[in-house]
């Protein structure tokens, strides 16, 4: 008889899609599902089983806060448009409680922000320690399209860069773990999800129409983020660049990320600052 593997993880997809020295986004195979065995139907079981799990751990990091824990964490999610992040929004961070979760999803800045440095709406939008932050687009987007757009120069944008690492650094030395993903579709692939929003009434809302314009930039921005996984790829908040072609793995590898990060945080359940005894004897009388 031959031996059939389990379907599910058969490898920590960490290693295997953070950005190291040599990364190249060209390489990657954004129809691949890297550390995976199975299918969709195989990665949706997987889904579902580890919900429960990610739940736990983030009550625990919210109920550690009410003690004297520090720790948070900040989901970055960068992509092309319909790669997916609000499905990532939906079908990983959503199986959580909403009280732990700080959801900003930044647009085109407003007049006051742009008033500001590119950084002062993000920092106010940090997660509180015990919260789960999720950046829907972020501050590599004053990278990203300004690079490819041309809204700022080299200089200023080589600037941006360094505010960027340091930072971060900043909000991990405070103890907010950041898992920075970038989900990673192929042009042909974008082009298939565009059509069926046009191709379905009920997708029509989701539709843009800058969407087409952007597609004209393509090679630019795979340049734009290349340069962005090379100058902030760091030690404290390394990229991780997630093949997106199939949203079931896009969706199951992200929540294995999270998952990595409580993981390390390891929160614990914050010790009653009363007499457990003396309160239910309390109660027993009542």
């Amino acid at each position: 008889m031959t031996s059939q593997k389990k379907s599910g993880w058969e490898a920590d997809p960490a290693p295997l899609l953070r950005v190291g020295d040599g990364f190249t986004l060209d390489a990657v195979d954004a129809n691949g599902s890297p550390g995976f065995v199975g299918n969709k139907a195989a990665g949706k079981a997987e889904l579902n089983k580890d919900a429960e799990l990610l739940s736990e751990k983030q009550e625990r990091l919210f109920a550690a806060s009410k003690g004297e824990a520090t720790d948070a964490v900040l989901l970055v999610l960068q992509a092309m448009d319909t790669a997916g992040k609000g499905g990532i929004v939906r079908h990983v961070v959503g199986s959580v409680d909403p009280q732990g979760v700080a959801l900003s999803a930044f647009k085109a800045p407003t007049e006051e922000e742009l008033s500001h440095d590119f950084l002062w709406r993000i920092k106010r939008a940090v997660p509180e320690p015990g919260l789960i932050g999720v950046f829907d687009r972020s501050h590599y987007e004053d990278v990203l399209i300004a690079r490819v757009r041309g809204l700022a120069d080299d200089v200023e944008i080589e600037r941006r860069y360094g505010a960027i690492l340091e930072f971060e650094q900043e909000l991990v030395d405070r103890g907010i773990r950041i898992v920075k993903v970038m989900l990673h579709i192929s042009a042909d692939e974008q082009k298939a999800r565009l059509a069926q929003r046009l191709d379905r009434p009920d997708k029509h809302w989701k539709f843009n129409p800058g969407d087409i314009d952007e597609r004209q930039h393509w090679s630019a921005y795979q340049d734009a983020y290349q340069a962005v996984f090379e100058r902030t790829s760091s030690e404290a908040a390394p990229w991780h660049v997630v093949p997106a072609n199939k949203k079931w793995y896009a969706r199951v590898a992200v929540q294995r990320l999270l998952l990595d990060a409580l993981t390390e945080i390891d929160p614990q359940w914050p010790p009653a600052d009363y007499d457990v005894e003396e309160q239910k004897t309390r109660l027993a009388a009542t």
